[in-house]
């Protein structure tokens, strides 16, 4: 881990989108909510959320951060739905990898929860769309 004691704490947040390209069937599917497994957008926005909490269990040299917000939306275009996620603290590094984690943790939800209607789903573009705080201050993707 890199060595963060030195740091002065401060606000920090970071938003991040994933895409799901689903198929006309699985989408209407997940907009209706009358997949066998149940309601996959609510399923996904509380995995999102918990994967955001246990970022430095998955990814072996993060730091454990004390989250203050986490939250994970949805938006479609067409058949495509697309996850963003927002986390926040108040800490001596970044939260970029728990809004990372929790769109790719929220997508992989998604799949499997549809992947019985469609086997051909695809979770493509996991990315950073901003970052505030820190030294470097705000960071956002060119789009």
């Amino acid at each position: 881990m890199v060595d963060v004691s030195e740091k002065p704490s401060s606000a920090r947040s970071a938003r991040a989108r994933a895409r799901v390209r689903l198929g006309p069937e699985a989408a209407a599917a997940l907009r209706q909510a009358t997949l066998a497994k149940g309601d996959a957008l609510a399923v996904a926005q509380i995995a999102g959320v918990l994967a955001a909490k246990r970022t430095a269990e998955l990814i072996p040299l993060a730091h454990p951060l004390p989250l203050t917000h986490a939250e994970v939306t949805f938006t479609w275009d067409g058949d495509i739905l697309i996850i963003e996620a927002t986390a926040r603290t108040s800490a001596q590094t970044g939260v970029e990898m728990e809004a990372m984690v929790a769109v790719s943790v929220a997508a992989l939800t998604i799949y499997d929860m549809t992947k019985s209607v469609h086997k051909g789903i695809e979770i493509e573009s996991i990315r950073l769309l901003e970052k505030r705080g820190g030294k470097s201050g705000v960071w956002t993707l060119a789009q």
